[in-house]
């Protein structure tokens, strides 16, 4: 113990050294800390308050994102004893679920089922700024450790969130699923976390002589701790095989939910997924495994697996869930690059699938609660009596497919684009499988994101519809995303420049 000691003022200065640079993340803590108490002041009538404080705090968050810019212009830097990374990468993919968290915390409210629950939205909000410090530490973490502790956050968020419509047994049958299958991916990851300690003699992943133990170890053996990690990760990405619990849990939550759950652990896990392989790819002589061959097969799987599936699906968050499934494995086709222009391109991605399914979804609600249309037959002939929600609807599904001229297509195309830069390089076989893969499977989806404004305008309901004038509020906000996803559909370099 005494050795310890002199040790202790550096450790202690490195610390307060390393505040500056985690402002964000003391930002979120403050404000969960401080929505947590308006709740319980003033208990169930909190809702409104709570959404306000819980607004104020994540704009503030994302100000501090902003500040941080300067700080990681040259380089990284590495945070609390190589806990944490703090990078342009991963300051981008902060920004980008800080101002989708936000989005979700102006939408939350706007879901009447969930409105309606007994205990309230208090909750929700606490939860949520919770989830979303996790998510930082997410896209940060570079230990073994804070990898761990990172997921676990956002898992128990998760669970908590599913499940928060407790006298809805779907919604708590939804929940109990997505917390057998979290403690069995958690249980996965934590045992190929120890694998790769025992075989790295360190928990730093970017511990370079670490790294070299890895080449002495055998194949067998390094694949399967591989493959326990990927399983872990996978989980939050719901790539195929670890993509079981989505479609019952989407359908289960409630809608809000099903839109975070869908886009912000997604982004995050993604973030997580480039810190993880960036040292086995650039800072290590690391040939004993081809990541590029196991990423491809499991992305081309995913692909063809989500997309199939979505086309057989009647109720709508069913097949948006098995849709984000498709786009799991679209995104990783840009992870499989391994250049910054993939990065850059998959940021870019993640961003406007991100805006476009929360909106859909959000349109998903609002049909829910001028109609009560849960399955597509519900939205049958409803076109013409709420035109201004079913043209956003269309809009939103137009870049979600990835057509000209909306943003979704420009995100598509830096895609192809990253991937065919490396093909030209390496004539690598398995990224032509992997492009051929996302262009077929972009067709697929077609098939069924059209059967919403098919159902919409050309299919005729029986029974006269009594037009419901409520949700205004969620109108407004389909329109503000159209236009997003217009704007920068024509200008995609307004947002790929500051990725």
């Amino acid at each position: 113990m005494h050795e310890l000691l002199p040790y202790i003022p550096q450790q202690l200065t490195q610390i307060l050294g390393d505040i500056s640079y985690f402002m964000p993340e003391i930002y979120l803590a403050i404000f969960f800390m401080l929505v947590l108490l308006t709740d319980l002041i003033f208990g169930k009538n909190s809702a409104k308050l709570c959404r306000a404080v819980a607004c104020m705090g994540i704009a503030i968050v994302i100000f501090k994102d902003l500040q941080q810019v300067a700080m990681v212009l040259h380089e990284g830097r590495l945070l609390f004893s190589n806990m944490l990374l703090l990078n342009h990468t991963s300051l981008v993919f902060k920004f980008i679920i800080d101002v989708l968290a936000f989005a979700l915390f102006i939408y939350f409210p706007w879901d009447e089922r969930l409105k309606a629950h007994p205990k309230g939205l208090s909750d929700l909000y606490t939860i949520t700024i919770g989830s979303v410090f996790g998510l930082h530490l997410m896209v940060m973490a570079v230990n073994l450790l804070s990898v761990y502790v990172a997921i676990e956050v956002v898992s128990i968020s998760s669970y908590l969130m599913v499940a928060y419509r407790s006298e809805n047994g779907f919604s708590t049958e939804a929940g109990l699923k997505y917390v057998l299958f979290g403690g069995a991916s958690s249980a996965m990851l934590l045992y190929g976390i120890s694998l790769f300690y025992g075989f790295m003699g360190s928990a730093n992943i970017f511990d370079t002589g670490a790294l070299h133990n890895l080449s002495a170890i055998n194949p067998l053996a390094l694949t399967f701790a591989l493959l326990l990690m990927f399983i872990g990760i996978g989980f939050k990405l719901s790539m195929v095989p670890m993509h079981f619990w989505v479609p019952d849990v989407y359908q289960g939550a409630p809608t809000p939910v099903t839109a975070y759950l869908s886009t912000l652990p997604k982004i995050a896990a993604f973030g997580l997924l480039v810190n993880f392989l960036t040292p086995f790819i650039f800072l290590a002589d690391f040939s004993v495994l081809n990541l590029k061959l196991y990423l491809s097969i499991i992305g081309i799987i995913t692909l063809i697996a989500g997309n199939f599936a979505a086309v057989m699906q009647t109720n709508v968050k069913r097949m948006l869930a098995y849709s984000s499934i498709g786009h799991t494995g679209f995104a990783l086709m840009a992870i499989v690059t391994f250049t910054g222009q993939g990065i850059s391109a998959l940021a870019f991605y993640l961003a406007v699938y991100g805006i476009a399914n929360i909106a859909a979804l959000a349109l998903a609600s609002y049909f829910a609660n001028v109609a009560d249309a849960e399955d597509i037959e519900g939205y049958r002939g409803l076109g013409l009596s709420y035109p201004t929600a079913s043209i956003c609807f269309i809009i939103i599904l137009i870049s979600l497919t990835g057509l000209p001229v909306s943003v979704g297509f420009a995100g598509k195309l830096f895609v192809f684009s990253s991937v065919y830069s490396v093909y030209q390089q390496n004539h690598d076989v398995w990224l032509l499988l992997f492009m051929i893969t996302g262009a077929l499977t972009t067709v697929v989806s077609l098939f069924y994101y059209i059967k919403i404004p098919l159902y919409l305008f050309l299919k005729k309901r029986e029974n006269p519809v009594t037009v419901i004038s409520n949700s205004n509020t969620i109108i407004i906000f389909a329109i503000i995303v159209c236009l997003i996803v217009l704007l920068l559909g024509i200008f995609p370099d307004k947002l790929l420049q500051f990725l």
